[in-house]
């Protein structure tokens, strides 16, 4: 005796919610494929841009800005101050070497000499005892690092305010526009 595997028959009314699924699933897939193939061929330098109609408005979307995380807002306010400080200290640095290679601080004690003592020439003053190399970076040492915590704290408090106000009043809202070329 032989068994026989009995297939389930299909009523004729499956048929043609089947095909239509199947023929939809296909249409889809095409098109997502003569899609992919036009975006994915090769290009000549430029970017391929959708046409527009003209006369046709450009796309907008209108969105919201709710909250701002404050601790993306401390690291980055902490790194931007960072190097603010290094900027401003090598800047310093570099004004005070040319102001000295300059001979700019000998002109100012021989000036400053020829003021005060008259034609004696003897003259103990010094300019760079007040605002020498090593005192004025090291006071713009100090204020870079106060102004790193101040920057840095400052934004952070910002950033906690905003989302207070944000919660309260609904936030910033921003309209976006697709490029009118």
């Amino acid at each position: 005796m032989s068994e026989r595997t009995a297939t389930p028959r299909r009523s004729s009314e499956d048929e043609p919610a089947r095909r239509s699924l199947t023929g939809r699933l296909q249409d889809t897939l095409s098109s997502a494929a003569q899609e992919h193939r036009a975006n994915a061929g090769p290009s000549t330098g430029k970017t391929r841009r959708p046409s527009r109609t003209p006369g046709r408005q450009p796309r907008r979307a209108r969105l919201r800005l709710t909250r701002i995380d404050p601790w993306s807002v401390m690291k980055t306010a902490f790194l931007l101050s960072v190097a603010f400080g290094v900027v401003t200290f090598v800047a310093i640095f570099m004004v005070w070497s040319v102001l000295g290679a300059a001979g700019v601080w000998d002109s100012i004690n021989s000036a400053v000499a020829s003021i005060v003592e008259g034609d004696s020439g003897n003259s103990s003053f010094d300019i760079t005892d007040y605002v020498g190399m090593s005192r004025v970076l090291g006071f713009t040492l100090l204020v870079s690092v106060v102004d790193v915590v101040l920057l840095t704290a400052i934004a952070t408090l910002t950033a906690f305010l905003y989302n207070l106000a944000a919660a309260l009043l609904g936030g910033i809202e921003v309209t976006l526009a697709e490029d009118e070329r």
